[in-house]
């Protein structure tokens, strides 16, 4: 089947190459010459465990190829994903649709046979209906099917999120369509991946409202972090015991500075936007919302009371600033909060992260870039962890203790034990954990 993705971005390539692994014959096109012409030498943009080799062996194939000729790519394909970026629009924080409707109109004026067009980029619900009503305005005469087919795909396992998915879900109306997708689909079907077909509306809502729901689990655990460090429990403890009930689930129950990402600041957001226009607030996600960013304005200032109230010229040694392992990317990053607030008050930074220094240089400047974890903490008065990389759970502890000026570790993410840290000699603080030191919400409120 002939494929073209229009987005070739974190979730077009993934898709795109994905679907070449499958079997599909897929181009990805985007309007950024310079995009296409590095991936066209097997350049990627983008950090994701095992995504350059799959691009590079699919091209090899013959089955996966990248240009700027939307026209041509849009007369040849069977399938057309719209998998262009969907960000809040300026002043309401609803889902600025422009890139959409630009494709929209480019697929209206080039698509010359049947075929199906598929909304990957999330959307808000009725936005299936509107790209029906556009393309008909463009072009009476064209014959097509508009399904949504939402994108459900974890920054770091991408590539395993879309080969083996929990679900696939597909908003669709017609047989043809169905039929269509189905045979797209194939190869997951053959594993006995569950394919759930529903209308547009039901598709487009079951992502923000997947999105939504996992928000609110991160903000209701970080609450309840708060409220373990004043009465003496254990978030850790309480997390296990609360995912241990089938109906609650033991994921996205761990305690942290926040949820930043490409997907949950954005998506909650334009939901609460896309319920107040049909006059049907959301009030928990609503709150979700205020909650996670009071959540990271306020995680700089206990930092600060942990260091005696004062960071003014105090150098501070940062582990990880992208909003999760596995990925370069630093969107909604609770570093971005973090680390411009210490700077404001004085402090100096000193920064590793394994994949956070591309997007990071523009984003977080005058913090000084290290090449290793050692060479960050070398001279510091705190070691601060934001984002747990796998390798910071294997720190050499005792070179850490040596390496900093006092033995201060903050631990935002809960990696170590309060015992073991206590018996390496080190004054430690963690997350919603009473035993040794914990980082106490109660002693400063966010600015």
């Amino acid at each position: 089947m002939r494929i073209t993705i229009i987005g070739a971005g974190y979730v077009g390539l993934v898709s795109g190459t994905c679907f070449a692994e499958f079997g599909h014959e897929v181009t990805c096109v985007d309007k950024d010459e310079n995009k296409i012409q590095s991936l066209s030498q097997g350049i990627i943009p983008i950090y994701e465990p095992r995504l350059e080799t799959l691009v590079k062996e699919n091209a090899e194939r013959k089955r996966l190829k990248f240009t700027t000729d939307i026209k041509a790519a849009i007369s040849e394909a069977d399938v057309i994903y719209i998998a262009v970026g969907t960000p809040n629009r300026r002043g309401d924080g609803y889902a600025d649709l422009s890139y959409v409707h630009e494709v929209t109109e480019a697929i209206g004026q080039s698509l010359r046979k049947y075929a199906v067009i598929a909304t990957k980029s999330t959307v808000p619900v009725g936005t299936g209906q509107k790209i029906i009503t556009h393309l008909k305005q463009i072009n009476p005469n064209l014959e097509f099917d508009v399904v949504s087919n939402p994108e459900f795909l974890r920054e770091g396992s991408a590539i395993e999120d879309f080969m083996k998915p929990d679900r696939v879900i597909v908003g669709a109306n017609s047989p043809r369509a169905i039929e269509l997708m189905h045979e797209l689909y194939r190869p997951l079907l053959i594993q006995e991946v569950p394919i759930l077909f529903t209308n547009l509306e039901t598709a487009e809502l079951i992502k923000y409202a997947s999105n939504a729901f996992l928000a609110t689990k991160i903000a209701f655990i970080n609450e309840i972090a708060d409220l373990c460090e004043k009465c003496n429990a254990d978030i850790q403890a309480v997390s296990k015991g609360m995912g241990m009930d089938k109906r609650i689930g033991e994921k996205f129950l761990h305690p942290g500075p926040g949820y930043g990402g490409s997907c949950f600041p954005k998506d909650t957001l334009a939901l609460t936007f896309t319920a107040k226009e049909f006059q049907s607030p959301l009030s928990i996600i609503e709150t979700v919302v205020r909650s996670n960013k009071q959540r990271k304005e306020s995680i700089a200032h206990r930092i600060i009371e942990v260091m005696d109230g004062c960071v003014s010229e105090k150098t501070i040694a940062v582990l990880g600033v992208t909003f999760k392992p596995n990925t370069d990317d630093m969107r909604e990053s609770p570093s971005l909060d973090i680390i411009p607030a210490l700077q404001s008050k004085g402090a100096k930074i000193h920064v590793y992260d394994p994949q956070g220094q591309k997007e990071g240089l523009a984003l977080l400047p005058e913090v000084k870039w290290c090449l290793d974890p050692y060479t960050a903490i070398e001279g510091a008065d705190s070691l601060v962890i934001i984002t747990e990389w796998q390798e910071f759970g294997a720190l050499d502890l005792a070179r850490i203790k040596n390496l900093l000026n006092s033995p201060v570790v903050i631990d935002l993410r809960n990696i170590y034990q309060p015992q073991e840290m206590e018996k390496a000699g080190f004054t430690y603080y963690s997350i919603g954990r009473a035993s040794v030191k914990p980082l106490k919400s109660s002693l400063v409120k966010a600015a």
